[in-house]
């Protein structure tokens, strides 16, 4: 890596911890005095995504709009910045590995701010995970789920896993599809990165570009309908989102 690249990876990383840390003690702090942490630490949790791209020199492309009905948003899956991405002006109850939780500083952040942690191959992890899930979304919020449950590069959406479209079907709540991708693919979190070599590759650049597409809410009572049609419209974006950046490098 040049060394310009490295400085200004080296910065971002700082001013990242700094940004995040100051207002994470605000939070910590002031909630003393509030009933309703954790809605409180939503909204500020969108304050630090949104310093966060422009620290970090984030370029997003965005199509379609953003949802204002609450449900299941249903997105792909490419790296732990997706989330970011995404909820920079959304509302909603992210799903992360509990692996998330033991990161320094960033599990903090996340428990206080609405993350709902699982282990994925743990039975009664899931379960208790669920019936959150359903808490939260009789409650009329919406939860973040992205189903392929890791991060990869292919070209089109992998397997989803049906848990949470299940429960979408039960309570009656719509599936919001959103799509997103990196122009660069080395962006994409895959294998054994860890965060601080991962975060010092993909902000090494002066920008990151991504496209973001929010799709229309779907309504049914079938939950394999709802995997089928969501899974294709994410699909359909991820190769015209590929097309383009071909098409513009040409």
């Amino acid at each position: 890596m040049p060394i310009l690249s490295f400085l200004l990876a080296i910065t971002r990383l700082i001013l990242f911890v700094m940004v995040t840390t100051t207002i994470f003690c605000f939070l910590l702090i002031t909630n003393i005095f509030y009933t309703k942490k954790v809605e409180r630490g939503i909204i500020y949790r969108r304050k630090i995504i949104r310093i966060l791209h422009f620290i970090l020199g984030a370029k997003i492309t965005e199509y379609g709009k953003e949802p204002i009905v609450s449900g299941l948003i249903t997105s792909n899956h490419r790296s732990y910045f997706d989330a970011i991405v995404i909820l920079k002006n959304i509302l909603a109850y992210p799903i992360a590995k509990e692996e998330v939780a033991s990161w320094p500083l960033i599990g903090n952040v996340c428990k206080s701010t609405g993350v709902l942690f699982v282990k994925r191959e743990c039975e009664k992890s899931r379960i208790e995970t669920r019936k959150n899930i359903s808490t939260i979304l009789e409650n009329g919020f919406s939860i973040l789920n992205t189903p392929e449950g890791t991060t990869h590069i292919e070209p089109t959406t992998i397997k989803f896993k049906p848990g949470t479209f299940i429960l979408a079907t039960q309570i009656g709540v719509p599936v919001i599809p959103i799509a997103i991708d990196y122009k660069n693919l080395k962006d994409a979190w895959v294998g054994n990165d860890t965060f601080i070599p991962h975060f010092l590759k993909c902000f090494s650049k002066w920008k990151t570009e991504i496209k973001v597409s929010y799709l229309e809410p779907i309504y049914s009572n079938n939950s394999e309908e709802l995997i089928s049609i969501s899974k294709k419209q994410i699909d359909n974006e991820l190769i015209r989102f590929r097309k383009d950046w071909n098409t513009i490098e040409l």
